[in-house]
Order: C-alpha cells, then sequence, then structure tokens
C-alpha cells in the first residue's frame, strides 16, 4: 500500500483517521502503532515480524543503554545493538550484489555460480535501521531519555506516516509530542492541504514522467537527445517523487498533531555542491552529518583528514542508498570528490566562479551523478554518458519520438515552474492579501489532487521510487 493509492486514500486513511481522532489522547499512540503495522503488513506480513522485531530491539537497546553502570558498559551495549540494526540491513540490502560480485569472480577461473536464492529487501528497511540508531546512540549519548513505553517508542519507529520513504526523524524531535500532543482543525487543515500538494507534486509531475525516464534508461545506443532528456526527466522525477512523498509525510504526521522538520529546501536552486546537500534531503544529510562525519572526525584534524572524512562519509551515504548495483557507492564517492574539490578550490584561494555558472555548474553535476545513480548498472550508465556527450548521434530515437505525447512536456514544464517558483516567492508575498488570492490559494492544492485522483483511478498506483529501499 503506497500513499497514492486507491487502497489508502479511500480505504485506510479514512478510517484511520475517524479511529485515531475518536480514540482518547492516552491510546493514540497504541492506535499509530497498531494501524502502522497493519499497513506495513500490507504488503507483507512475514517482514512485518522482522519489523516488528526490530521495534522491540531498538526499544530493549535504549533502555538497556540507559539502565547500564558506567560510560564503558553503555559504549559496549551500544555497540551490540548497532551491530544487530546493520546486520540485518547489510543482510537484505548486499547479500545479493556480494554474491553476484563473487559469481563474476568465480566466472572468470570457469567455476561458480554459487548456489543462491535470491533475498528480497523489505520496504523501508534503511530507513528504519537509522531511526534505530540515532535513537541508540542519542540515549548513549544523554541527549534523550530511554523511553520505558514499548508502546510510544513503537510509535515513533513504526509510524506509518513516514516509515516507508523518510523523513528520517529522530526521537528527539517528536519526543514531547508523543507524550501529549493536539489535534485540532487548523492543525489538521494545515496538514490536509500539505497532504494534496505532495500528492499532486507525486502523481502530476514524477509518475508522468516515469514511462520516458524508463524507456531513455532503457535503450542500449541513447543519442544525445536520448540521454539528455532522460537525465533531465529523471532529475525532475526523483525530485518531486520523493519531495512530494516527504510533503504527504509531513502533512500526514501535522494532521496527527505532529510537526516534522522539512527534508528539501530548493536543492536544484543551489550555487556550490555544499548548498546542494544543505538544500537536498535534509533528514539525511543532517544524519550523515552527526552520526558519521563528525565522529570519524569531521574536519577537525587538519585539510588531509578532512578529504578522507568526507570522501568516507559520502561513500558510505552511497552505499546505503542501493544494494543491487555497485554505481550508488561510485555516485557517493563522486559527491565526496566533487566536495573535497570545493573546498580545496577555497582553501588554496582559487578565483571565484561568477555565481550565475556556479548554478549551472552545480545542477550539471547533480544531473551527471543522477544518470549514474539511476542506471541499472555500471555499463548502463557508461551507455548514457556516452549518450550524453554525442557518441551515438544527435536525434531523438524512434522509440521516444512514438512515446513522447504533450502531457509530459506539459509534466515537465510544470516541474520546471514549480523548481524555479520560489525565485517569485517574494514578489507573490509583497502582493496584496486580497480575496482572490486567498481562494486561489485555497483552491488549487484541492483540484491538483481532485486530478490527481483521477489519473490513479485511470492509471493505477505507481510506487515510490524508494518505496522498496
Amino acid at each position: 500500500m503506497v500513499f497514492a493509492s486507491l487502497e489508502f486514500l479511500t480505504l485506510f486513511l479514512p478510517a484511520f483517521l475517524a479511529l485515531y481522532v475518536a480514540s482518547p489522547a492516552r491510546w493514540r499512540n497504541g492506535v499509530l502503532l497498531f494501524c502502522s503495522w497493519f499497513f506495513y503488513g500490507w504488503w507483507s506480513p512475514v517482514f512485518l515480524l522482522l519489523f516488528i522485531a526490530l521495534t522491540f530491539c531498538g526499544w530493549l537497546g535504549g533502555v538497556v543503554i540507559d539502565r547500564a553502570p558506567n560510560a564503558r558498559a553503555r559504549g559496549w551495549w551500544l555497540a551490540l545493538f548497532i551491530a544487530v540494526n546493520v546486520a540485518t540491513l547489510c543482510w537484505y540490502k548486499y547479500a545479493n550484489i556480494v554474491v553476484d560480485s563473487l559469481d563474476n569472480v568465480l566466472a572468470l577461473g570457469h567455476a561458480g555460480p554459487l548456489p543462491w536464492k535470491h533475498a528480497v529487501l523489505p520496504i523501508g528497511l534503511s530507513f528504519i535501521v537509522l531511526q534505530s540508531i540515532s535513537y541508540l546512540i542519542d540515549v548513549q549519548r544523554g541527549t534523550v531519555s530511554a523511553d520505558r513505553s514499548v508502546i510510544r517508542y513503537g510509535a515513533y519507529q513504526g509510524m506509518f506516516v513516514h516509515l516507508i520513504a523518510g523523513p528520517i526523524i529522530r526521537y528527539a524531535w517528536v519526543q514531547r509530542e508523543l507524550v501529549s500532543r493536539t489535534v485540532d482543525w487548523d492543525g489538521f487543515s494545515a496538514g490536509a492541504r500539505r497532504l494534496m500538494i505532495g500528492m499532486s507534486m507525486k502523481v502530476l509531475v514524477a509518475d508522468t514522467l516515469s514511462p520516458i525516464v524508463d524507456a531513455a534508461f532503457g535503450l542500449h545506443a541513447p543519442t544525445l537527445a536520448d540521454a539528455w532528456l532522460g537525465c533531465g526527466f529523471y532529475t525532475l522525477q526523483l525530485f518531486f517523487d520523493f519531495a512530494g512523498y516527504s510533503a504527504m509525510a509531513i502533512g500526514l504526521g501535522q494532521m496527527l498533531g505532529f510537526r516534522f522538520p522539512e527534508n528539501f529546501n530548493h536543492p536544484y536552486l543551489a550555487s556550490s555542491i555544499q548548498d546542494f546537500w544543505r538544500r537536498w534531503h535534509l533528514s539525511l544529510s543532517s544524519w550523515i552529518r552527526d552520526y558519521l562525519y563528525i565522529p570519524f572526525g569531521g574536519n577537525r584534524h587538519g585539510e588531509f583528514n578532512t578529504c578522507r572524512n568526507l570522501l568516507l562519509t559520502m561513500g558510505i551515504a552511497g552505499l546505503w542508498h542501493g544494494g543491487d548495483s555497485w554505481n550508488f557507492l561510485l555516485w557517493g564517492l563522486a559527491h565526496g570528490v566533487a566536495l573535497i574539490v570545493a573546498r580545496l578550490w577555497r582553501r588554496f584561494g582559487m578565483p571565484g566562479v561568477p555565481l550565475a555558472l556556479s548554478h549551472v555548474l552545480t545542477l550539471v553535476f547533480v544531473m551527471l551523478a543522477w544518470t549514474l545513480f539511476r542506471a541499472q548498472g555500471f555499463h548502463a550508465a557508461l551507455a548514457m554518458y556516452g549518450g550524453q556527450f554525442g557518441l551515438n548521434g544527435i536525434g531523438l530515437s524512434d522509440m521516444l519520438v512514438v512515446l513522447l505525447r504533450p502531457v509530459h512536456a506539459l509534466a515537465a514544464a510544470l516541474g520546471i515552474v514549480c523548481v524555479l517558483l520560489p525565485l517569485w516567492q517574494q514578489r507573490w508575498d509583497s502582493l496584496p492579501d486580497t480575496a482572490p488570492r486567498r481562494v486561489w490559494e485555497a483552491v488549487w492544492p484541492l483540484a491538483g489532487f481532485l486530478l490527481s485522483f483521477g489519473l490513479i483511478v485511470a492509471r493505477g498506483a505507481v510506487p515510490f521510487l524508494y518505496f522498496q529501499f
């Protein structure tokens, strides 16, 4: 079950909201927990058992670490419970690619393949593990107190609104609201508006562009036009899919009385690669900074160590993004190298890059890196890069000519306008607060949602790109 599906919109969400609102405040964490388990179990009852086990592991780990008699004991318990989480993630996420890589090595000696049954990756496991690790570390650091209520902790860990694709919510951000929160009409209506906006981003832009992206990245020898069209559409698709999900998660949380932080801040308007990572997937960026980069040493021990920490951190972040291809590791390392180059450029007093050119160079690098991120394997990425540099001709291929429709151009144009909209936001905010303006701001999210709902009915639900992640 995904948010942009008839099952969720017409069955699960109305039934859950009715039960949640009707329940006494002291019961709402329990309602949220068990309904979230139902939501997760809709996809796989078997993996629901794994998810419940990880929930109890995180809760028990926090209690044990909090009760440990000294810092040394807390450190050992922390290492143990983190190892359980990381081992679980590595088994489901990386076992397949390790076996495939070993098979390739054995094939050189005319041996193999190894007997192996493909491991299925549970949905949301990457986000579940990161939340559990951040909670355990924060308890060990004394940033938060261990929650003695398994129901309350389970509601935090399993909350369906951000369970599948984030944002990565830290326990400290919602600790007070887990104990006491207010569900009122203002928060509910503001959250519903945000939900409708996120749904429109996902369905109207991301899902509409998806078939062209799949076709372009499936070509064996894409032309210049094919490759850049596919890359450009994927750049929009990924943002509107992921940011749309985050907006829906934030909106649903607000409807339930939670206040989640923003997860995106107009990343495609970034003026540098550092600025991009201050704007893209903010909950992940802050997580890798606080729980990887700074513990590795950050920028405290000289330039060489700082560069090493940047490369190591971004390599791990890239590997976290996917376990079915080494492309994700290469994508993370590419961003690590870009961050190092930008740092050393300033460190050695190189001439400044004009702001407009810096914006363009940053976006071009991000798009080229997205090519590696999206391609199904290294050779597919090389084929796309060959197309982007004009090695396979220039014109649009027959397949894309047949597939392209005016609706795709409309979706891309809508996406580009939305990306550039913040450049005009200040001027819009300065306009008089008139009745027509208020009507427009109230009506357009509803209109977008109704159109999205109609498209879901017509073409079915399209899973989020980060759904099984």
